[in-house]
Order: structure tokens, then C-alpha cells, then sequence
């Protein structure tokens, strides 16, 4: 939408007092993520009588599901737009704008939208980090989801288009790509393709300038042989593996809906970790699951306890609208499912301290995002098994470069060689050796 709005003409400011419109770009996956959404559309409602603001606009998930109810509860919004009609947000914004009445608030359709390489895009963020959508839509139909509703069925954009965005990237000045879509290991597989996931990535570690091709969510499903091969085998491929579980309570999967069972599950974890040596695995769980029992909750934090993942989220459970899980029975209070997301979080936090102290002394790439915004003279960078945004990073304080890294000062998309010498929560301290490459 920005890339959009930028080729027509119009001018982005970062302070939305100065804003004629204003987007709000919703979520509506779980019920903190609508009302934190909600809360936004609230919060710059407030603009069009304290600012400049003309045009309040929603956008995304939230308007595709609710369009109607959105505005009529919310007389702020002047449109709600959804999920298959952003590469018209230049007109929709031209059209609000226009002095004469205006009758028209509503863009909905079904979401076949899938942008390409030609889209117009205006990255915001790190410039040596991008993330790069494969794909749209999911076809699973896991009975707490409704990505489906909002999101369509899956549409995967050809090999060559995503390629061809990459290479653009790249000569851009990225070094690590992330790849998402809402089922990546199902990717191609509407377009006739065997392994698409596979196809693209010995494609894209072909792309000069990349370092890092980093996949998310992978479903614990069609995880091939030949997948994890790519993955230990070639080097731009990080060693990590994003892959939500869900859990792993055998009657919870199956009201989920999720294919295959806890030893379907073990097997898969052991055989990725023993095919990808020194693989960093992240994982997420939803607690509270209409049915879940104590004996089921305790099952699940046992095995978060055995399985010492180097990375777990874990999500409330929340009953979305004309989904099945909605109507399932069962449902646990929130009171209980809050305690047991915080017990399986406390579990977490002790295997990731024990993680981060075994770290100690090791020296690791470490891609260097910049300065800290917190600290002065402190650099931010991660190594392959931390994520941007999501997990955590490696801090090097600036006055700790040695002597024979003092005629190349590390700058933002550097590659260093970093010593780990201390570990704190989720966090690495370190410090630079070698700058390898600018």
C-alpha cells in the first residue's frame, strides 16, 4: 500500500497529527489482536478533530472480516478496505478525499489480490532485512483459525516472480531475506508444483548478495527429506525452523483439527534436529483449547520441558467468529488459561537462560542491525538462530571492537565475527572480532 500510494503521488509523513489520511492497518487473527486494532482506529479517531486528519481508513484482516459492523460502530472511519483491494488504496484515498458527498465507504471483495514483482513497494525498517510474501490464503482447516475467512484460499506467486523480487532486493542492498506466507510449507502446491518450497529455495540461494533465506511457519506436514537436506546442505539457508505445534495433547490436536499426533510429532522434532546439526528451533502452542484438560495442560508443559525448544510462543485461546472451535464445548475459564500460559512462559524463560550460558565463549556470525535505540554505544545484531523482530539479539558494546577490526567499523548489514561473552534472558553480549563483509 505505501509502495502504491508513494508511485501516485501522494507525500508519507511519520507524524500522524500531519496526516490528511490515515490507515490503520488491522489484524483480526486472535481477540487481542482485533481489540488492540480497534484501539488504534479509536485512538486516531481523535485526529480528525485534534489534527489535520480528512480520512480515516481500516484496512486488512479486521476490515475483510467485519466490514459492515466495523462502520457502523465506529463513525470515525470514513472506509474500511480489505484484503483484496489493496492495490487500489491510491483511488480509494482519492475518492475519500474528493470534496464532493461521498456515499461510497465500503471496498470488499473476495481477496484474490496477490502482489508480484512489479508491485510498487516501499520497505520501512532495516535496509539489509527484508521480508518477502510467497504466498496468500491457507486451504488447512484447523478449527481455531480464521485466516481462511479473511485471507482466502492459498494462492502461491510463481518461482520466478518471487526470484525475480529477490534478485531486486539484493541489488538494493539486502542480505537477508524472511519468507512468509499463512502455510509455507504447502507453497506451489496450487500451482501443480512437487516440493514447491524446496523448488524455490534452491532458486533463491542462487541470488547473489543474499546471505540469509530465512523460511516461517513451516506445518509440522510434507516435511520431505529432501527439504531438510537443503536446509543442513546450503548456507544461505539459516539453521531455523519456525514450525507452531499447537500442542501436543492427541485428543486436543484432534478437535484442532492439526494432522498427525504427538509420535508423528517427536519423530518429526528428532529427525529435523538430527538431520540439520545445531538447528534452532521456534515453536508455538495455544493453551485453554475448548476440552483441554488439567491432565492435557500438564502433557503439554512435560513435553515443553523435555523438548528444551530454543524459541516458544504461546497464545490464549480465543473462540473467533464462524470458526468450529467456536462452538465446541469445554471451554476453559480465562483465569486458568492466563496461569497456564504463564507457567509454560516460565518454563521457556529457564531453557532459554540455560541456552543463552551455553553460548558463552562460542564465536558466531552476527549480522549487525545497528545502534541500540536504548543504550548509547551499544550495537544490536543477531546471529542465524535470532530472528528480526521476534526473538532476541546480541549486544556488543562499541568500545569492545579489537584493534584489528578498528579499520572497518561495523555498520548496519555487516557481517561480524562475535565472541559471546555473557548471556542475559533472551539476549547474547558480545564482542566483534572480524568484521567479514560490509
Amino acid at each position: 500500500m505505501l509502495g502504491t500510494l508513494v508511485t501516485e503521488g501522494f507525500q508519507l509523513t511519520g507524524d500522524p497529527k500531519q496526516a490528511e489520511v490515515v490507515i490503520v492497518n488491522t489484524c483480526g487473527f486472535i481477540e487481542e489482536a482485533k481489540q488492540e486494532s480497534i484501539n488504534t482506529i479509536l485512538e486516531h479517531g481523535h485526529l480528525k478533530k485534534s489534527g489535520t486528519c480528512r480520512v480515516l481508513i481500516a484496512a486488512g484482516c479486521l476490515a475483510q472480516r467485519y466490514q459492515g459492523d466495523l462502520l457502523k460502530e465506529l463513525p470515525e472511519l470514513d472506509g474500511v478496505v480489505g484484503t483484496g483491494e489493496f492495490g487500489k488504496i491510491a483511488e480509494i484515498c482519492r475518492e475519500l478525499l474528493a470534496p464532493k458527498k461521498r456515499h461510497k465507504r465500503l471496498w470488499i471483495s473476495q481477496p484474490p489480490y496477490l502482489y508480484d514483482e512489479l508491485a510498487p513497494r516501499l520497505r520501512l525498517g532495516k535496509q539489509h532485512s527484508a521480508y518477502v510474501k510467497i504466498a496468500e490464503g491457507c486451504n488447512r482447516n484447523c478449527t481455531f483459525c480464521a485466516i481462511p475467512l479473511m485471507r482466502g484460499k492459498q494462492r502461491s506467486r510463481p518461482v520466478e516472480s518471487i526470484v525475480a523480487e529477490a534478485r531486486q532486493l539484493a541489488a538494493e542492498g539486502v542480505k537477508e531475506i524472511n519468507l512468509i506466507s499463512q502455510d509455507t510449507i504447502n507453497y506451489g502446491v496450487d500451482l501443480g508444483l512437487r516440493q514447491g518450497l524446496v523448488s524455490l529455495l534452491r532458486d533463491l540461494v542462487k541470488v547473489d548478495g543474499l546471505r540469509w533465506i530465512r523460511p516461517f511457519y513451516l506445518y509440522p506436514q510434507q516435511v520431505t527429506d529432501d527439504l531438510l537436506d537443503l536446509y543442513a546442505g546450503e548456507e544461505k539457508i539459516v539453521k531455523y525452523i519456525d514450525m507452531p505445534l499447537q500442542h501436543i495433547n492427541d485428543r486436543v490436536l484432534a478437535r484442532m483439527h492439526r494432522l498427525g499426533n504427538r509420535t508423528a510429532i517427536e519423530s518429526l522434532v528428532d529427525r529435523i534436529r538430527s538431520r540439520i546439526p545445531g538447528v534452532t528451533f521456534r515453536t508455538a502452542f495455544i493453551v485453554g483449547f475448548p476440552g483441554e484438560t488439567d491432565a492435557a495442560f500438564t502433557e503439554l508443559r512435560t513435553y515443553v520441558e523435555q523438548a528444551e525448544f530454543d524459541r516458544v510462543a504461546v497464545f490464549v485461546y480465543s473462540d473467533e467468529d464462524d470458526t468450529s472451535a467456536a462452538e465446541l464445548g469445554d471451554k476453559v475459564e480465562q483465569d486458568i488459561m492466563d496461569d497456564r500460559r504463564n507457567s509454560i512462559l516460565s518454563v521457556q524463560e529457564a531453557i532459554a537462560a540455560s541456552k543463552g550460558r551455553a553460548k558463552i565463549g562460542s564465536v558466531l556470525d552476527v549480522l549487525i542491525d545497528g545502534r541500540s535505540e536504548e543504550t548509547e554505544g551499544v550495537l544490536e545484531g543477531r546471529h542465524e538462530g535470532l530472528a528480526p523482530e521476534i526473538d532476541g539479539v546480541v549486544y556488543i558494546d562499541e568500545d569492545s571492537v579489537d584493534a584489528g577490526c578498528k579499520t572497518s567499523d561495523p555498520a548496519s548489514g555487516d557481517f561480524c565475527r562475535v565472541e559471546i561473552t555473557d548471556a542475559a534472558g533472551f539476549d547474547l553480549v558480545g564482542r566483534i572480532m572480524t568484521t567479514t563483509a560490509h
